[in-house]
């Protein structure tokens, strides 16, 4: 897949990010996490994201991440592209971008580096590094410590053809805007916000409409319901949809820091696809929290 393939892919559809899999020792396990991966191919997502932040890439170790990638490229072959996670330090990430572009994925999303505060050409060159290390696509993540000026990015973009997307997962719509003005169809957008439902409509006002979905990985039905609901303006849809599931799945989310993936996990593991713990310094839901998430899922699963 070409860069522009992957930029075309970004723009044609709901996008998600599978969990991964860990044993009760909190190991890799392959065979559950290929299991996942067929279950969630068919459901219509354009892209699935491998050890992405929902699949706790920031737990990974650079030994298990290429079985990671390469599980996922051999699992959906032919069914949907498998876009990469990869990030931290500048030789940690590249690391990774040429392991993923070795076991076959069609891209990376570049996630933020480590915890440092970093100036604009700072950045840049951590990105620019990245993009040369490899020939396919990259996406940038504007999130944390690593957020892009549009003057930033179009640099980058001058110099690195494969810079293809920009995910965004700040929720400055101004911010946003300004990007998405400034750099047009040079790239495609993606919203990135934990939770994208709850922004969806104000990004498609902007000119992205296409957002990844977290809660795919255990209502892929109702995920892609609402996204088709944002993508024909079906405003009622979106309405009930926000009231009956999502805002009160938030408010269990943020009763603790680290549920935004936490959350997904036990949600999987309700609807029968375990995928077991989540790594430290992450925790799991605790019971009531898990009847709460449960409860909601009935409701719109049964609508």
């Amino acid at each position: 897949m070409t860069p522009q393939d992957l930029k075309n892919v970004m723009g044609s559809g709901l996008l998600s990010f599978p969990i991964t899999d860990f044993d009760a020792n909190g190991d890799f396990d392959a065979k559950s996490y290929a299991a996942r991966l067929e279950w969630l191919a068919p459901f219509g997502a354009s892209a699935l994201f491998a050890a992405g932040g929902t699949g706790e890439y920031f737990s990974l170790t650079a030994g298990e991440y290429p079985a990671i990638i390469r599980t996922a490229v051999d699992t959906c072959r032919g069914k949907v592209p498998i876009i990469a996670g990869a990030g931290g330090p500048t030789r940690f990430a590249i690391e990774c971008a040429q392991a993923a572009e070795k076991a076959g994925a069609h891209g990376i999303l570049l996630m933020p580096h480590y915890m440092t505060e970093a100036s604009q050409e700072g950045l840049a060159a951590h990105v620019e590094a990245v993009c040369k290390s490899v020939d396919f696509g990259v996406i940038i993540y504007n999130r944390g410590v690593s957020r892009y000026t549009p003057e930033t990015v179009a640099r980058l973009c001058e110099r690195n053809p494969n810079l293809v997307g920009f995910k965004d997962g700040v929720g400055d719509i101004e911010g946003m805007a300004s990007m998405f003005l400034a750099m047009g169809d040079r790239l495609a957008y993606l919203g990135g916000l934990p939770t994208a439902e709850v922004y969806a409509a104000a990004y498609k006002a902007l000119g992205t409409p296409v957002y990844s979905s977290a809660v795919f990985n255990f209502i892929p039905r109702t995920a892609m319901r609402f996204y088709e609901a944002v993508k024909n303006d079906d405003q009622a849809t979106q309405h009930q949809l926000l009231k009956d599931f999502f805002m009160p799945y938030l408010k269990i989310r943020n009763r603790s820091a680290g549920y935004a993936v936490s959350i997904i996990k036990a949600g999987a593991r309700i609807v029968g696809h375990p995928a077991g713990p989540v790594r430290p310094p992450l925790a799991d839901l605790q019971p009531d929290e898990v009847e709460m998430l449960a409860a909601l899922i009935r409701k719109v699963e049964q609508a």
